[in-house]
């Protein structure tokens, strides 16, 4: 069976969350392997997501995850500088990358366009606009960037997996 929902809450350190759907009394389990399944190690509170779900003696949980949309508009635009359109964002070419750093309380890191070594700035509201809650240093994702005033940064995020996923 297939249900779609918000993600109530998941802590990647417990290696769960759960997920909240209207149509059902209780709330659906959500185990980090069954999100990494899907290619995301994490997902960000509020998301929109989709998934296949069975009913166990302990409740009902996710069996797989079939996707995950933001929990908020994308954010991106340069600081200072108007939004990007969607039809800009969409004309913005995806590009692989990895993380370099990212701090959950400090709301931002770095990530590198693989073949450059320029470091690319990553706020956590585009994580948050992705449907993620945490990158890990050395994780592959895809990126589009733009250049603001203090030099190249991310407008949009996807995971590895969810990139390859989409690509045609």
């Amino acid at each position: 069976m297939v249900a779609t929902g918000r993600v109530k809450w998941f802590d990647p350190v417990r290696g769960f969350g759960f997920v909240v759907v209207e149509s059902l009394p209780r709330d659906i389990l959500l185990h980090a392997n069954v999100l990494r399944n899907f290619g995301q190690s994490t997902v960000a509170d509020g998301a929109l997501i989709e998934v296949c779900i069975q009913k166990t003696e302990r409740g009902v949980q996710a069996i797989e995850v079939l996707s995950v949309e933001a929990a908020l508009p994308i954010v991106a635009r340069a600081e200072g500088e108007p939004a990007l359109d969607a039809e800009a964002l969409e004309a913005l070419p995806m590009e692989p990358a990895r993380i370099k750093w990212f701090d959950r309380a400090k709301g931002f890191g770095f990530a590198n366009i693989f073949g450059s070594l320029e470091d690319i700035f990553l706020h956590v509201d585009v994580l948050r606009a992705a449907g993620l809650a945490g990158v890990a240093p050395g994780e592959a994702v895809a990126l589009k960037t733009v250049t603001g005033k203090r030099g190249p940064m991310a407008v949009q995020i996807l995971s590895w997996d969810a990139a390859a996923r989409t690509q045609p």
